[in-house]
């Protein structure tokens, strides 16, 4: 790939759930470019574990959205909220139709239950349920004449003038630059989790597109709002820790201190769960607690839980015979790219959505498993609202890229990222 211009019609960046589906939902006679900063499968979205929320039928509203606005410490905006929920079925609906296969009791769906829910209402395949979707919107979407996917590609920033958006500058693995001009783009690019020492994220999810906001002086919103997951393997190596998901104390698990005893009820809140480890962790002067599935039936672990199954065996752990040590990880970013409830930001033409967003659904705390059909729904919002909107730019203006600029950009922009969030912390002290 050697510097040059590439014109698509809409240009989004990452691949994740939020990317693909925004990409399936917009007219099939715009040529969508798809980019992706490592190769197409390594996006957060494949290692959601738990599963997806539905409404299951109109009586489960009030509990579903009260659920959320409580686990959010009723920071969520109620418009958001109401707006996910009322379009949960639609989602499924579309998820079915592209080949997900959901755990089936009969003929009807199977539903599991995590931390702060009231009722079960998470539907699930195995405990790789965002890979299970991830996977098909990627085939259909690799399967579409009008959408191309470019992988190992980094944006570093946005072409802009007068508060519009016109694309993309960006570099390959081999660091050409190439300026993509496009209509409309979407940014979403996932969460922060490589800025920090312990996360569950891919280490290349560095929040770049929060750093290329500031520079541009587009709306961020509660970029404080950093959640942090209670149960992630404890291990001294380097890397992603891998998650335990909280549909495993949904189903039973409990969690214990080191000397066996139980110390928090496990199905309250993330952050509220993550805090008492911590203070226990502190109170013990150990570096971990432990998560005991004994209460599961063995033939449910392996079952429904395979693959934490399978890689706690290979870490040398039995969780059918035996405790696994955990730790709170950071997990997921609540804040984001200021949105409207069309995914819209301050900047026309430029969209954001999944963890990349911030549209106010999570609140202070995001309730387990509402993440992944937070991010379809929005994604399919802001496809609608492009396809009800669309115009050309008409943008010729020739662009030399000053690849000089961007020399160090990745320590600039963790720099400046950092900075923002510290900054916002101290304006809520």
């Amino acid at each position: 790939m050697e510097n040059m211009n590439i014109k698509t019609d809409i240009i989004i960046v990452g691949c994740g759930v939020a990317g693909l589906y925004c990409a399936l939902n917009l007219p099939k006679d715009k040529k969508i470019t798809i980019v992706t900063k490592n190769i197409a499968r390594r996006s957060d979205s494949f290692l959601a574990q738990g599963g997806i929320c539905v409404l299951r039928d109109e009586n489960d509203f009030d509990a579903f959205f009260e659920d959320t606005m409580k686990a959010g410490h009723y920071a969520n905006n109620p418009e958001s909220v109401e707006i996910m929920i009322n379009s949960s079925r639609e989602i499924i609906k579309d998820l079915v139709s592209y080949g997900v296969r959901f755990e089936k009791d009969g003929k009807d769906f199977a539903y599991t239950k995590e931390g702060a829910h009231s009722k079960a209402r998470i539907l699930f395949h195995e405990d790789e349920t965002g890979k299970e979707i991830t996977s098909h919107l990627l085939t259909e979407a690799l399967n579409r004449e009008n959408i191309s996917l470019i992988e190992n590609f980094t944006m570093v920033d946005i072409v802009c003038e007068d508060n519009v958006c016109y694309g993309i500058i960006g570099h390959d693995e081999n660091e050409k630059y190439v300026y993509i001009n496009a209509d409309y783009t979407v940014l979403a690019t996932g969460g922060i989790g490589g800025l920090f020492e312990h996360s569950t994220n891919y280490r290349h999810l560095t929040g770049d597109a929060l750093a290329i906001a500031l520079n541009h002086n587009i709306r961020l919103k509660h970029i404080d709002y950093i959640q942090i997951h209670p149960t992630t393997l404890y291990t001294k190596g380097n890397g992603r820790e891998f998650l335990i998901s909280e549909s495993v104390r949904g189903e039973g698990a409990i969690l214990l201190n080191s000397k066996g005893e139980r110390f928090v009820n496990e199905l309250l809140p993330r952050d509220v769960v993550a805090n008492a480890i911590f203070e226990e962790m502190k109170k013990e002067g150990t570096e971990h607690v432990w998560l005991s599935l004994e209460p599961i039936p063995e033939e449910e672990i392996k079952n429904h839980f395979p693959n934490i199954y399978r890689h706690c065996l290979k870490e040398g752990y039995d969780i059918t015979k035996e405790a696994i040590p955990v730790v709170p990880s950071q997990h997921y970013f609540m804040g984001g790219i200021d949105v409207d409830r069309h995914s819209k930001t301050s900047m026309d033409r430029l969209y954001a959505v999944g963890e990349t967003a911030c549209n106010d659904v999570h609140g202070k705390n995001r309730l387990a498993s509402n993440s992944l059909l937070e991010s379809l729904v929005f994604a399919k919002r802001s496809a609608n609202n492009i396809k009800e909107s669309y115009s050309e730019t008409n943008f010729s203006k020739e662009i030399k890229i000053d690849t000089e600029k961007f020399i160090n950009y990745k320590d600039k922009y963790k720099s400046l990222i950092l900075a923002a969030i510290e900054k916002e912390k101290k304006s809520h002290e």
